[in-house]
Parts: C-alpha cells; sequence; structure tokens
C-alpha cells in the first residue's frame, strides 16, 4: 500500500523527530536517500558517477537545502556538479558550505545555469518544496521550458505541483524520477501533478505518521481483497448481481456491464431491461428477468444506468429503494444530477457512483450554492473533486479520470495506479461498472469494491493493448480480467510478479 499524508501532517512529523535528534540529522538522511538513488541512475546511465555533469538548481530553504547537500555527496564521488542558485540571499548555508568544501562550483548567472541544465547528465530539481503554492515563478520558468538531455530527479515533489492534490497553477518542471522523503505526498499519485513525477522512490527517514488520507493499493492489498469461493459455497451465497442497463439505443451497453459482472466474483448475474435477449445470447449464463430492479427477486447489489436511456430514471427509483449497494453510472447518474443529494436521503446501504468529471460537474451544479464548476477546473483538482461530490451525496465515489479517485464521504481517498489512456474507448465505464458492482454484491465494502475493480480494470486494460500499446475494445477488456485477476493472485502467493508484467 502506498500512503500519502499532507504537508501539514508531513510537518508536524518532521517537527516531532527534529526535537528528538541532534540538528541536521534529517536533512541529511534525506540528502543521503537522494544522492544514493542520483549515483544508482548515473550508473544505470553513464557506467559511473565520476566525471558526470550534474547540475543542482537549488531554490530556497530546505528543499534547496536537500539538493545542495546530495549534491556535495555526489561531488565527492567525484561527479562534476554546479550549483545553480536561484534564490542567493536564500540559499541554504549549511548546503551551500558543504557542496563548496566537495569542490563543486557555485552560479548565480541564470544564463550559465541554463547553459549547464541542457547539458547535465543529471539535474536535481530543488526549486520548491512541498510548502510551495501555484506555479513556478519566474526565474525558474526558462527551466521549464529549456531543452535537456539528461535525467531530471525531483527533489521530493516537482516544482511547481501542489503536493496536497496533484494541482498545477502554471507551469511545472516535469521530472523523470521524483525521490519523496518519508511518505508519498498526494500530488505524486494524483494526475495532473503525477504526470510530472515520473519514477517515484521513497526514502525512509523515519517519520511517525498518523493513518494516511489517501492511499494507492498495490497487488499485495488488492489479492487480500478478491472475493474468493469456499467449500460450502454456491453462486447464490456467493453473491447475486443485479445489472440495469441498456436500451434501445444502447443495447451494447448491457452486454458490456453484464461481461463486466461476471468477472467480478459474483455467483450470478441478473439482468433486467430491454437487451434481456442479446444478453442470454451472448451470455447464457446470465439471469434475465423481465420488468425492472422492484420485480426481479433477491440480489445483493444493484447496477444501474449504463445505457439505460429513458428506462433509467424508473430504474433508478426502483434500485435506490432497496436496501442493498447501488452503484450508479452513466444515464442514472443523469438522471441522480436532475434529482440532487435528496434522492439518496434515508439510504442506509452504500451508494457509489461512478461519474466521469463531465457528470461529475452535473451532478454538482447548484449543489452548494457555488457557480457551476467546469469539467476542466474538476479535472485539474481530481482529489478534492471526488471528495466535495462524496461529501455532498453522503455516497462513495469513483472519480474516473487519467487517474481514477475514489472517495467516501468521510474523506478517505484511493488513488488508482494502474490505468491507461488505452482505456479512454466506448464501453471501458460500463465494463467497470459491472466489475464494480460484483464486487459489491460477494460483499465488498464500498470503498474496496471501487478500488479493486479500478486496480483490475485498469491492469486489464493494460494487458488488452499491449506493449508498447494499441487500440483495444471494451469487449477485450472485459475479457483480460480472468487474467490480471490470476496474476494479482499469483504474485500474491509467492509465485514471483505473476505471469505478466503490466
Amino acid at each position: 500500500m502506498r500512503r500519502a499524508h499532507r504537508v501539514e501532517e508531513v510537518r508536524a512529523a518532521e517537527a516531532e523527530l527534529m526535537a528528538r535528534l541532534p540538528g541536521g540529522t534529517l536533512m541529511q538522511r534525506a540528502a543521503a536517500g537522494l544522492a544514493a538513488t542520483c549515483a544508482r541512475l548515473l550508473v544505470r546511465r553513464r557506467g559511473r558517477v565520476y566525471g558526470s555533469r550534474v547540475v543542482v538548481l537549488a531554490g530556497s530553504g530546505d528543499n534547496g537545502g536537500d539538493a545542495l547537500y546530495a549534491g556535495a555527496a555526489l561531488a565527492r564521488r567525484g561527479a562534476r556538479v554546479t550549483a545553480v542558485l536561484l534564490a542567493p540571499e536564500h540559499a541554504h548555508p549549511g548546503g551551500l558550505a558543504a557542496l563548496r568544501a566537495a569542490r563543486g562550483r557555485v552560479v548565480a548567472e541564470q544564463e550559465a545555469g541554463l547553459a549547464g541544465f541542457t547539458r547535465a547528465d543529471l539535474v536535481l530539481d530543488g526549486i520548491v518544496g512541498i510548502g510551495g503554492r501555484g506555479g513556478l515563478r519566474p526565474p525558474a520558468l526558462p527551466y521549464a521550458r529549456a531543452p535537456r538531455t539528461g535525467l531530471v530527479v525531483a527533489v521530493d515533489l516537482p516544482s511547481g505541483v501542489d503536493a496536497d492534490t496533484g494541482e498545477v497553477a502554471g507551469e511545472a518542471l516535469r521530472a523523470d524520477v521524483t525521490v519523496c522523503f518519508g511518505t508519498y505526498k498526494p500530488g505524486l499519485l494524483i494526475d495532473p501533478g503525477a504526470s510530472y513525477a515520473g519514477v517515484v522512490h521513497l526514502v525512509g527517514i523515519g517519520l511517525e505518521l498518523p493513518v494516511a488520507g489517501v492511499e494507492a493499493l498495490q497487488h499485495a492489498e488488492v489479492a487480500e481483497l478478491l472475493p474468493l469461493p469456499q467449500a460450502e459455497s454456491d453462486k447464490y451465497r456467493r453473491g447475486v448481481v443485479g445489472v440495469a442497463a441498456g436500451s434501445a439505443t444502447y443495447p451494447g451497453a448491457a452486454l458490456l456491464a453484464v461481461a463486466g459482472a461476471l468477472r467480478g466474483g459474483a455467483g450470478a448475474v441478473r439482468y433486467v431491461g430491454t437487451a434481456a435477449e442479446e444478453v442470454v445470447r451472448r451470455f447464457p449464463e446470465a439471469l434475465v428477468t423481465a420488468g425492472g430492479p422492484a420485480g426481479a427477486g433477491r440480489v445483493q447489489a444493484w447496477v444501474v444506468g449504463p445505457g439505460g436511456g429513458e428506462g433509467a430514471r424508473q430504474a433508478l427509483a426502483e434500485a435506490l429503494a432497496s436496501d442493498v449497494p447501488v452503484l450508479v453510472d452513466a444515464d442514472g447518474l443523469t438522471e441522480l444530477g436532475r434529482l440532487g443529494p435528496r434522492a439518496l436521503a434515508g439510504r442506509t446501504a452504500p451508494t457509489l457512483l461512478t461519474p466521469h468529471t463531465g457528470e461529475a460537474a452535473r451532478l454538482l451544479a447548484g449543489v452548494d450554492g457555488t457557480p457551476p464548476p467546469s469539467a476542466a477546473e474538476l479535472a485539474g483538482a481530481r482529489l478534492a473533486t471526488a471528495r466535495r461530490l462524496a461529501a455532498a451525496y453522503r455516497a462513495t465515489v469513483l472519480l474516473k479520470g487519467s487517474t481514477t479517485v475514489v472517495a467516501d464521504p468521510g474523506g478517505t481517498a484511493r488513488v488508482n495506479p494502474t490505468g491507461t489512456s488505452w482505456l479512454a474507448t466506448a464501453g471501458s465505464g460500463d465494463v467497470l461498472a459491472g466489475l464494480a458492482g460484483s464486487l459489491l454484491a460477494a460483499g465488498l465494502p464500498v470503498l474496496d469494491a471501487a478500488a479493486v475493480a479500478a486496480y483490475l480494470h485498469g491492469l486489464a486494460g493494460r494487458h488488452a493493448a499491449g506493449e508498447p500499446g494499441a487500440p483495444v475494445t471494451a469487449l477485450e477488456v472485459a475479457a483480460a480480467l480472468l487474467a490480471v485477476w490470476q496474476d494479482v493472485r499469483e504474485s500474491a502467493e509467492g509465485s514471483g510478479p505473476g505471469r505478466n508484467r503490466w
């Protein structure tokens, strides 16, 4: 599990630890881990550290100090290190002295700094730390725009990225590798910030931190959550998921939602809707019931809305009147947006909403008295959007996009690390809805069901697209769920990283 903490929590943990350690110990720990990572990168890239050209972009404060101390360590190993001071009057004095003692070069002229930046084998981005807000300031902008041939290693966080949210207000310096200290920061896991971070390495520095508000599942946690049949299981004990989807205009949505549901661990899929004949023809194992959710018989969870058309309104009302978890997607979300949060008032069973940012904008329009947001605004603030929706509707929200974010009404969030842009294809969301609904029916708590579904769905998209990637269909994504389920299980059972590495 990757756990990410807010800047406020990190600062408090650092202060507590520094009170118990000799002065400068924490920075030395961070710098040592940073330097070791940079040395490995240089050896991999050039075969050695000695003679490598390293540029340290040093801003003010401790972030610049971390970078300067790491530069000094590399200089002692024979690297040709130049520190470019972007705020010379505020440069960290101890780090600066250490670099000069190691015979590193220090410049404040930005023209010389840019020339070194473009030719360096490795650049350390120590411009702005985790306390920075807003985009890069004017003195740093040329480095975000200049060409470079070497690797850029961000110190704790790429400069210009908001540590708590991943938002990028303006320009940021894109890193190939980010070395973060003590804990992950939410901005390293959530787009758009995550897209600037590159490969993220965590260096432990001994912080004692509270329970994280943002998490990212890995194979081991997903494997523990996968529902598995027991010796006494039958199809009903494993759970039945009801799917109310499809219409005359969108019959394929029913097929895709059922395809996802069949791979989600429930023992049976019960379909209601206008595409019954098509569903049975394609999936003879599906149970088909005439009418809507109210007369469908016992299920342990409902999926409502994919391609539902005009029938989505009635299907949503009937499903929400039940006492089982309900996943609302697509046309169901359109209907819910018209009704507002009052439609979920009084429900005691969990509700899971699965919007993309356009649907999120419609759900939030007028909810809390603020102007209607745009999809673009919400996409740039994914964590805040998911939490805002969850709080407004008192429901768990799976916000789809470049980084899928799952948030519950209490503010706990999980971000999905497995997504791929190849999943931006028609019907992909229908497969995800069916998969998540099946996990709900199989008994997973709603936050777990949503996060596991997003994880498996992302892996399936990668598997179906292959390497280096090719267009895929939603049915191919659904078909790939078998392989990724097996891969997750195999890696957790000690048989290596799985049969495939996606």
